[in-house]
């Protein structure tokens, strides 16, 4: 918009026409400006919310490090810890106990290693007896091969009927040549356990094995253990339903070229994914957990898991990183402060965890109090816009706020849920545990790029899920993969430890 700033000709008309028309031109003049200034305040909002989304990164909002680009990655370091500095210096920590190479009581194989003669005069000491002996001891993994077991079922013939019988095969042994439970428990854990593609997995066979084997058959051996860890996946889903505690998140996973949702509810103790097509309500239902559930849903604010009727706590190490990207792209006292107090809150509850079940109700007051007081500051600086004058054509969707007043109305709003850790040492203060669940899965697709078939998808989150539900047990992952395979999987406890 411009100004059209009246000529010369025009003010002097106006002058001779006396003080009216002066007041009127000038008039015109002011609504011009004033338009003008309208039009300026709505583009510096728009360029500050631009500004805003090409600040945000990895440090300062909930996005992976690998969308920060490389001009990004070149300018600053990829990661920043929210952890004060000098908190926990680099190296050992106190206390920590130093691991080596330690002597086997028991080694498979030993050597002597004789003295013949004396390296000093020569003579010879063959018959000299032994008064001592050093020993030193080399690890090391010997060759591995294939090893193929002729199973022979006898053929004999009754001499009484004259009827040919013959021997009974093990139920296990159903083909002419077929592989063995040790080639598909390696098949299965090169795939699942370090996301090692097929091909690959087919070249480690042949390079370790001297042994191709097919993608066929690597494929196959990730189908049957998918068969055999169904009792497992059962009673997890049935121990997540009735945890006190569940973690919840979702990412996004590219499956046959379309955009699909990887689903993890997690517990320290338990694991499982799904992979829906959709991510809201409609991929949860389709899971099965959250409409049973009746203890406390951790997660990151996504709206649908509100839709369900479970106690909700929300993960503040996301807060952490919003509050700094207000503190430093639109420059909030208060926003700095809310993540100091809540810093405060989780030391505070982590020291007393060691001697008590909650914080003093003085120390809980007092918290919610200074936590009150920021929101109070933050609204005075962002106070809520007025609502629309009756008569104003409506708009769809809330009104548009800038980010720093949704980040309080957030606060304000769900404040027990964002403080539920302070109240209940059972709740805790991040949601980490379905983060640290999700990211293994994740590397799976940076290594392949994405899922073939969406069988393949869901199946994969199936085993990933028996395996880390194995090793949260201290269960070795080989071992549980090939007990599946034997018919009988791994089940965790339904009793806490």
């Amino acid at each position: 918009m411009q100004i059209t700033l009246p000529s010369r000709a025009e003010i002097h008309a106006a002058y001779l026409q006396g003080e009216e028309a002066v007041v009127a031109l000038f008039g015109t003049l002011g609504q011009q400006v004033e338009a003008l200034a309208v039009v300026l305040s709505q583009q510096g909002e728009a360029i500050q919310e631009l500004q805003g989304r090409l600040s945000k990164d990895s440090r300062t909002s909930s996005t992976p490090p690998s969308s920060d680009g490389y001009k990004k990655a070149q300018r600053k370091p990829r990661t920043e810890s929210l952890r004060p500095r000098g908190e926990k210096p680099n190296g050992g920590q106190p206390g920590h106990e130093g691991h080596r190479l330690e002597f086997s009581e028991h080694p498979d194989h030993s050597e002597t290693h004789e003295v013949a003669t004396c390296p000093h005069c020569q003579l010879s000491l063959r018959a000299v007896a032994v008064v001592g002996c050093e020993e030193r001891q080399v690890f090391d993994i010997p060759a591995i091969r294939i090893e193929v077991t002729a199973h022979r079922a006898e053929i004999k013939v009754c001499p009484r009927c004259g009827q040919e019988s013959k021997g009974r095969f093990p139920a296990e042994v159903t083909q002419a040549t077929q592989y063995g439970r040790g080639v598909k428990t390696w098949a299965s854990y090169l795939t699942h356990q370090h996301f090692i593609p097929l091909e690959r997995t087919a070249q480690i066979f042949e390079d370790l094995l001297d042994h191709r084997i097919s993608e066929a058959t690597v494929l196959k051996a990730g189908q049957a253990l998918d068969r055999e860890i169904a009792p497992s996946i059962e009673a997890v889903k049935a121990q997540l339903k009735s945890s006190e505690v569940m973690h919840l998140d979702e990412s996004g996973l590219r499956v046959v070229g379309k955009l699909h949702w990887l689903h993890v509810a997690s517990t320290d103790r338990l694991t499982h994914y799904e992979v829906q097509g959709k991510r809201g309500q409609e991929g949860m239902e389709a899971i099965g957990l959250l409409p049973d559930f009746q203890g406390r849903a951790v997660h990151d604010h996504w709206k649908p898991y509100f839709h369900y009727d479970c106690a909700h706590a929300l993960c503040n190490a996301h807060h952490l990183r919003e509050l700094r990207y207000l503190e430093k792209q639109y420059q909030q006292p208060w926003a700095a402060s809310m993540a100091k107090l809540l810093c405060d809150m989780k030391k505070a509850v982590d020291e007393t965890k060691a001697v008590a079940d909650h914080l003093p109700a003085s120390q809980v007051e007092a918290f919610e109090q200074a936590y009150d007081h920021l929101l109070a500051e933050g609204f005075a600086a962002h106070p809520e816009p007025p609502p629309s004058p009756a008569g104003a054509p409506k708009k769809r969707g809330p009104p548009k706020r800038p980010p720093p007043l949704n980040m309080l109305i957030r606060l304000r709003d769900f404040k027990a849920q964002v403080l539920a850790f302070m109240v209940d040492f059972r709740v805790p203060f991040d949601n980490n545990q379905a983060e640290r669940d999700i990211r293994m899965v994740k590397v799976q697709q940076k290594v392949s790029g994405c899922f073939r078939t969406l069988e393949g998808a869901q199946r994969f989150g199936r085993i990933r899920g028996y395996i880390s539900t194995a090793r949260k047990n201290a269960k070795n992952v080989f071992e549980a993969l090939q007990d599946a395979l034997d018919g009988t999987p791994f089940i965790p406890s339904s009793e806490a430890p």
